[in-house]
């Protein structure tokens, strides 16, 4: 399947396409903290998600803590809460060249690997990865408070860090991509954060480069940033990702209006204001509500504004997607 293709013709197709994977624990019965430690959970999941869920393609985890475990990072989990990363390895005034690049397998990434095998052989949509954005990588690594300090302090430790960042994305994501994924939605959250000079010198070349690596006919990447990212497009399209995701942060009828129309556009109800705090109604109301407002673009696709959160309750989601599916007919 030619992907590039597949997104241009994604709104055309008139489903949604939100980050939903999370939810799908409490279908299977199992607790979050176990699926983020197995592959084999993570397929179950992702096979019941879209069993009740009629998406348009199937998302893996939601993770941004993976990568940074497999540098060594200590990482924080829960029960039922995504992981988080707790702590800097490295510092200002630290050598970037003492950072070792992990082996793909390290940590969790073996599991998250063996998820996507799993899904793409028995799924019946295409199935994209996940996967950190190498800014938002640094930043685990770095302490995402300190990495804006030393944007300006000592660049050369940032770009450092981006470098070893951006040897194990490709690396890891080139696995994801030969496990059977067919794209990959990469987060660049904090990239979001920065300023319209910072992201051009910080994010957008690394991101450049990974893309450039792993993208192919049958393999394309969705760019994510739930951030403040209209000041920001101009250097985000510069990424050359296939498609682009924005988040609950702005006003998506605004970014339509900026975009140019060969790029297909994913976005965006609050996942955790609406989907998961909201009730069915008013689920239903501010789906539909989006849907009007950005109906006059034909790049559109209705999605999460980012990933919905695991305690999101599954009558919220219906009614998110029985919106879509009245709206459209």
């Amino acid at each position: 399947m030619n992907m590039r293709n597949w997104l241009r013709a994604a709104p055309s197709l008139h489903k949604a396409m939100p980050i939903l994977s999370y939810p799908g624990a409490g279908l299977i019965g199992e607790s979050v903290d176990a699926l983020v430690h197995s592959g084999a959970l993570q397929v179950k999941c992702m096979e019941a998600v879209a069993a009740r869920w009629d998406a348009l393609a199937a998302v893996s985890l939601m993770d941004l803590s993976v990568e940074a475990e497999a540098f060594g990072s200590a990482v924080r989990f829960s029960e039922n809460e995504v992981p988080t990363v707790i702590g800097a390895i490295l510092g200002e005034g630290d050598d970037p060249d003492t950072l070792q690049v992990p082996e793909i397998g390290a940590g969790r990434t073996v599991e998250y690997i063996a998820a996507i095998a799993g899904a793409a052989k028995r799924l019946d949509r295409p199935v994209f990865a996940g996967s950190i954005g190498p800014f938002s990588l640094a930043g685990r690594l770095l302490d995402i408070s300190e990495i804006m300090v030393l944007c300006y302090e000592e660049p050369g430790l940032v770009h450092g860090v981006l470098e070893k960042a951006t040897a194990f994305l490709i690396n890891y994501n080139t696995a994801l991509r030969d496990a059977g994924a067919h794209g990959l939605l990469m987060a660049e959250p904090a990239a979001g954060l920065l300023s319209p000079a910072l992201i051009a010198e910080f994010s957008t070349p690394y991101v450049r480069r990974i893309i450039q690596a792993i993208e192919n006919e049958s393999f394309a990447v969705i760019y994510h940033n739930c951030g403040n990212t209209i000041p920001l497009i101009g250097s985000i399209l510069e990424t050359g990702a296939s498609a682009f995701h924005f988040g609950n942060a702005i006003d998506l009828p605004a970014m339509l209006k900026l975009m140019p129309p060969e790029y297909t556009v994913f976005g965006n109800i609050d996942p955790a204001g609406v989907l998961r705090s909201g009730t069915p109604e008013s689920v239903r109301a501010a789906t539909l509500d989006l849907l009007e407002r950005c109906a006059a673009h034909p790049n559109f696709v209705l999605s999460s504004g980012c990933d919905i959160p695991p305690a999101a309750p599954v009558e919220n989601i219906d009614a998110f997607f029985e919106a879509a599916r009245v709206f459209y007919s």
